[in-house]
């Protein structure tokens, strides 16, 4: 993902020590670093990377301004005039400050990405493909519940018409028909018993993935932090506290717009009342974009800066499975034959001997790719599984249905006669 991707920015002014003097521009949050560009003079005068802040705290200037300070390394950085306020760009900014240290990229990532190996390129590429696996494993199992729950709805219904077929059965027979009473009485000890198949599966529902979100509803100003989870059957917003907010099942939500890779906007439409409107920003919002795309596909719009993101993500699929393979042959011809000489001229550069070197993967590396290679393989069988066993389940809704519907005409075609 392009690490130029401006998530947030806020006009602001920056105290500029060398000129002893407040300077009017517009602080920026990248991915991975913060900036300040002067209105003026258009000068980039604050670049510096996330993992290199030790410290964000709101304080005061001269005991009048509010201001942000931003310590990194050993400079302190001081912004003010912070625009819609202080507290939006203080939350904003430690969210994603707390996510980088958090996350596998935190405070060494601009030295792992040096000392990054091919190996290792190719294991987190892999882990990305389990975790995307896990995640449509779970929505599949999901949809799986919901044929199960379709077929014992039809199986309720297929017993509501026999005990409609034995009702009309006895209004057509004659008065002096003997068998009523053993009739009524059948029916009277049928009835509980099939009232009493209600599913209730309802109440256990698997979590796909939860991420620590900035949620802002309504205007600018009003934003705080909270948690974003993502359910099979829909999405819910809470607070710090795990206090729900509001949530929306799938049916309730009339769009979803993706405004950058880190923020996206979820809205239900109302007619006579304001519409339900929270837009969420998060580091981790890119693991659930693809979730949402799968499970709102239909309502998932993607604006102008998104479409960039949307591109990384698809557009590698043509030869993805060429670069895997290539990559794949290299790397674990060099693991099977780590003592092969690195090249066979003498005179070699160094550079290109290092290069040899990191195109190489180790034993432990190999090791781990297998065992993503198994989970992957264990992941797909079962996935293939379910696949066929939702086929079958297919198969016998519409048989059910069709009977049903065949069932009921019938039956109206009886209750017809007796009126």
């Amino acid at each position: 993902m392009n690490e130029d991707i401006r998530i947030h920015s806020w006009p602001c002014s920056y105290y500029l020590d060398t000129s002893k003097q407040w300077v009017s521009g517009r602080l920026s949050l990248t991915p991975v670093a913060i900036k300040f560009t002067a209105d003026k003079t258009g000068e980039l005068l604050v670049n510096f990377h996330l993992s290199s802040v030790s410290e964000i705290k709101k304080e005061s200037s001269n005991l009048i301004f509010s201001s942000l300070t931003i310590l990194e390394k050993n400079t302190k950085h001081w912004f003010s005039s912070l625009q819609p306020n202080r507290n939006v760009v203080f939350n904003i900014l430690e969210h994603f400050w707390r996510e980088q240290l958090l996350s596998s990229q935190g405070a060494g990532a601009e030295a792992a990405a040096l000392q990054s190996t091919k190996g290792k390129e190719l294991t987190g590429l892999l882990t990305g493909s389990q975790k995307r696996l896990e995640d449509t494993a779970k929505v599949l199992h999901y949809q799986g519940e919901q044929f199960d729950n379709i077929m014992r709805g039809l199986n309720k219904i297929e017993g509501d018409m026999d005990v409609a077929d034995r009702l009309l059965t006895e209004l057509e027979s004659p008065s002096w028909w003997p068998f009523s009473s053993k009739l009524w009485k059948a029916l009277l000890e049928t009835k509980p018993k099939e009232t009493a198949t209600v599913s209730d599966s309802k109440n256990q529902e698997g979590i796909i993935i939860r991420i620590p979100v900035i949620i802002t509803h309504r205007t600018d100003s009003n934003v705080k932090p909270g948690k974003l989870t993502l359910f099979a059957s829909g999405l819910e917003i809470s607070d710090c506290n795990s206090q729900v907010i509001h949530r929306f099942e799938s049916k309730d939500v009339d769009d979803i717009r993706v405004h950058t890779p880190y923020e996206i906007s979820v809205r239900q439409r109302f007619i006579g009342k304001p519409d339900t409107s929270y837009r969420l920003l998060s580091a981790k919002m890119p693991e659930a974009i693809p979730i949402l795309e799968m499970q709102f596909s239909k309502k998932i719009q993607f604006l102008e800066d998104a479409l960039g993101f949307v591109g990384a993500r698809k557009s590698p699929q043509v030869d993805l499975g060429t670069s895997i393979w290539q990559a794949a042959t290299g790397l674990l011809g060099g693991a099977v034959q780590p003592g092969s000489p690195v090249g066979g001229r003498e005179g070699m550069d160094s550079d290109q001997v290092q290069l040899q070197k990191q195109e190489k993967i180790s034993q432990e590396e190999a090791k781990e790719l297998k065992q993503i290679l198994k989970k992957l393989k264990g992941l797909a069988l079962e996935t293939e599984a379910e696949l066929e066993r939702q086929d079958e389940a297919l198969d016998s809704i519409t048989t059910s249905v069709d009977r049903a519907t065949l069932n009921i005409d019938k039956q109206n075609r009886r209750i017809k006669k007796l009126t």
